[in-house]
């Protein structure tokens, strides 16, 4: 049995030709790529996140992304993991929505956090990017560009992503 094989097979996932089953909003499909298996690929046009499986497949993940003048595009790496992460909002954001004031100094994880139950934080030359990959309290919002700048994922998705995805892995942000 070839390598895409024993991938299909433990993902439990029939893929025939560009026809992938989608499970959960999420899919394999395929995916040529040189990068290694493991890197997360975010197409922001599409709105998708991939993870690279190899063989010429990735697992496609719908995503919202930063609305017009508040995106990112870039490679980094995968700096820090957080479970249930605090959320400040940026100066920035608090200019824009007063109310959030509130929350100058952090908002602790839950639910009601809009970073979701997991967080990816984007490094660049050893410097935090303040991009991150994350959940969202808004799953309305995925398939959108509405988030400041970060790539929301629905809860369940970044709970799978940041159980595979070690320190250190490669974020291509298109």
């Amino acid at each position: 049995m070839n390598r895409r094989s024993l991938i299909l097979g433990a993902l439990g996932t029939v893929v025939a030709g560009r026809q992938a089953q989608a499970f959960a909003g999420r899919s394999v499909v395929d995916f040529d790529t040189p990068e290694r298996p493991g890197t997360l690929i975010v197409n922001t046009g599409e709105r998708a996140l991939y993870r690279v499986l190899g063989e010429g497949l990735a697992m496609h993940y719908p995503v919202a992304v930063g609305s017009q003048g508040r995106d990112w595009a870039g490679i980094a790496a995968v700096g820090r993991k957080v479970e249930w992460p605090v959320w400040t909002p940026p100066a920035s954001m608090i200019a824009r929505k007063p109310e959030l004031a509130r929350w100058a100094n952090g908002m602790p994880g839950g639910p009601d956090n809009p970073l979701g139950a997991r967080a990816l934080y984007l490094y660049s030359g050893g410097r935090d990017t303040l991009f991150r990959i994350h959940g969202t309290n808004d799953p309305a919002s995925i398939g959108k560009a509405a988030s400041s700048g970060c790539i929301r994922m629905f809860n369940p998705h970044i709970e799978g992503i940041y159980e595979q995805t070690p320190l250190g892995t490669k974020v291509i942000v298109l």
